[in-house]
């Protein structure tokens, strides 16, 4: 789940407008106790239509479905639904074609990529003029080490970062990726963090 805000920049203009992005049914997309903990008032819900299904009433008003492929202008930003799915498409896959979404922000004038949990797809490499890619690597759910490079050196984005990258063994190679990345393009600002605190 992501929540973009958007408003004054000023502390004292507070509070914010917010916009909500939801991927997937999955829990660690769509977490209800967690919904219901943010100050999300009346914000936009982006969501795939899955996902819509399984939010509670008090959201319904606040809801735009969007399918895989379909657009949205709002509040000053294009959100594009792209499709996210396991490789080979199969109907007992952890993320079956067409049930979540990846999406590509427009703002201001900069394109943004949050890939959801997907595989090298033919969709996340018919991306074009991508600035910032946040991509997910973490197997056996989503892809490895080398699928990951190879679906970012086929769309090029400006800067990428792994964002999901823990699987059921751990962290992925995060440093894998990134030398295999550069070493095919070095244009590429592969920028590395940790988004996984360690468990206590």
């Amino acid at each position: 789940m992501w929540t973009l805000m958007v408003g004054p920049r000023l502390m004292s203009d507070w509070p914010y407008l917010t916009s909500s992005l939801i991927t997937d049914i999955h829990g660690d997309h769509l977490d209800l106790k967690t919904l219901a903990g943010l100050s999300v008032g009346k914000a936009l819900m982006v969501v795939p239509k899955a996902v819509a299904e399984k939010l509670p009433l008090e959201y319904k008003a606040q809801v735009r479905i969007l399918s895989n492929s379909q657009r949205l202008d709002t509040l000053g930003i294009g959100v594009s639904a792209i499709a996210m799915h396991n490789l080979p498409d199969a109907a007992d896959a952890p993320h079956t074609k067409g049930r979540g979404n990846g999406y590509v922000l427009n703002l201001g004038g900069k394109n943004v990529y949050l890939s959801g949990d997907t595989e090298d797809t033919a969709e996340m490499r018919a991306l074009k003029g991508i600035d910032v890619a946040f991509v997910c690597m973490n197997l056996p759910y989503t892809m490895d080490v080398n699928q990951a490079a190879q679906g970012v050196l086929a769309f090029k984005p400006g800067i990428v970062y792994l964002y999901h990258y823990r699987g059921q063994n751990g962290l992925g190679d995060v440093v894998a990726f990134k030398k295999t990345v550069n070493a095919a393009n070095k244009k590429i600002d592969v920028r590395l963090r940790n988004w996984h605190l360690a468990a206590k």
